[in-house]
């Protein structure tokens, strides 16, 4: 089941997206599925229409937790060491974007990356879960892109501005329930090209431990979201860009990238 968010120029409103590749459509739901029992109102939009906007599948009431250094191979392109223990960090809801919104780069970087990864959508409260129950807590996955100002995570102590500012987190285009993670591509493209090709079956640490570990630290709440961690291969974003990120059975997230629309002339 995909569940999507999407806007025809009024109020966000839920819906499945079904039907084959080509023709498919928007099944609209009343209420927001994560928190109301979800009824079909018999509705339905065609995923093409003109006016038909998919938005962030999910604003996080809470909370965005990110997962670095997951990668055994995107760890040595910095030189740096695998962590023992999950490297955690928060991004706002305030970044978070939808499919095709502008990544803006901020005028204090001169070296903003994008990152694809898996992300995990929590479906309740979570607290000290079990690794064997941890995905009874998950409502689905989507595709993530941790954009990054490199340089500030380099010279900063910690990376809260280098990962959070505005339009560095772009989540989509919707959450897809009851798939296996275990083993998916995990893929970037800029302008066609492709930079980051990986799997999940490479992390260091799988989804029922990261959701496990990360409910012993904070309370996770309904919609919060996870970031699993980006593979190899992360590199420079310029204005004018395009970067899609995707994964295995998830779909794509294309981003168009612009310089900050608030840097003062």
């Amino acid at each position: 089941m995909r569940i999507a968010r999407f806007s025809e120029g009024s109020d966000p409103r839920f819906g499945f997206v079904q039907g084959d590749p080509g023709s498919e459509y928007i099944a609209v739901l009343s209420g927001d599925p994560l928190f109301q029992p979800a009824r079909p109102t018999g509705e339905r939009i065609d995923l093409d229409s003109d006016g038909l906007r998919l938005l962030a599948p999910i604003i996080p009431r809470s909370k965005v937790i990110g997962v670095g250094r997951n990668y055994p191979a995107h760890v040595a392109e910095f030189d740096s060491e695998i962590p023992a223990q999950p490297l955690l960090f928060l991004k706002p809801n305030t970044a978070v974007i939808g499919p095709d919104d502008p990544i803006q780069l901020p005028s204090w970087s001169s070296d903003v990356h994008y990152e694809a990864e898996l992300a995990v959508v929590i479906s309740r409260m979570t607290k000290n879960v079990t690794e064997e129950s941890a995905l009874d807590h998950v409502l689905g996955y989507m595709v993530a892109n941790d954009v990054t100002a490199r340089d500030i995570q380099n010279s900063d102590d910690q990376w809260t501005r280098a990962k959070g500012f505005d339009s560095s987190c772009p989540l989509g285009p919707w959450i897809t329930t009851g798939i296996d993670t275990e083993d998916l591509g995990v893929t970037a493209r800029v302008n066609g090209e492709v930079r980051q090709d990986a799997r999940t079956s490479d992390m260091v640490f799988d989804v029922p431990f990261l959701i496990s570990y990360i409910s012993e630290v904070f309370t996770l709440l309904p919609g919060d979201v996870i970031l699993t961690g980006t593979p190899a291969g992360v590199g420079p974003l310029n204005p004018g860009d395009v970067v899609e990120c995707e994964v295995e059975g998830l779909g794509t997230l294309r981003n168009p990238v612009v310089s900050d629309i608030y840097e003062a002339e």
